[in-house]
Parts: structure tokens; sequence; C-alpha cells
């Protein structure tokens, strides 16, 4: 499977600092991505991380190298709902260059329930 993941630095986590939500963020995505053996994507050859932190910049790409993507993934809703709000068309056009769209905070929450 290939994806892209997305982290958004100002989203805040209940009492932890943005740098901490930050950290929060990207060690649980890289732990679904090592787990499902998904391979990350870097749309842009200029990109400093493995992962957008822009939705606007990562929209931009790939409407520019309409790569086969199979998977986006994001913390969970919350770290997207500004623009989810702002941006609802963008969103819907965002979501639709990949098959699946997954909060890897929901897919731990399902995984502990099921455990139980």
């Amino acid at each position: 499977m290939k994806g892209i993941f997305l982290i958004n630095p100002n989203w805040q986590s209940g009492n932890l600092s943005k740098e901490e939500s930050a950290q929060l963020q990207k060690q649980t995505l890289e732990a679904y991505i090592e787990e499902h053996n998904i391979l990350t994507i870097k749309l842009n050859q200029w990109q400093l991380n493995d992962y957008y932190t822009i939705p606007h910049a990562l929209l931009y790409d790939l409407k520019q190298h309409r790569a086969d993507l199979d998977i986006l993934l994001l913390y969970s809703e919350e770290v997207l709902e500004d623009f989810i709000d702002c941006y609802p068309a963008r969103w819907l056009i965002l979501k639709s260059f990949f098959n699946e769209v997954v909060f890897a905070d929901k897919q731990k929450e399902e995984y502990l329930e099921g455990a139980g």
C-alpha cells in the first residue's frame, strides 16, 4: 500500500504542548505505517519531511503529480478540523485522491476495544 501522512504542528492534545502533540501524532502514525507495511510517498522532491504539515500544499502536490495512492493517514479528525470546516470542498477533493482516509487514533481505540 502506498500512502501519505499529514501532521498538524499547530494542534494541541489536552494538556500537551504543540511540540508534544506533534510528536504524539508522528509516533502514532509511524507505528501505524510500520504495522500495516505502508510505503510513504514523497510527491515533492524538495519536501523536507516524510509527511505533510499543510493540507493546501498536499492538495497542490496531488494535483501536480496525479499519483496512485491508497491511503491518507491522520492522527484524528480533530487535527484537521479547522481545515475541514473552513474548506469543505477542498477536503472532499483532497480525500478523492485516496482510496481510504484513516484516523490512527480511531484505529487504536477499535483495536483496544476488540482486545477487551
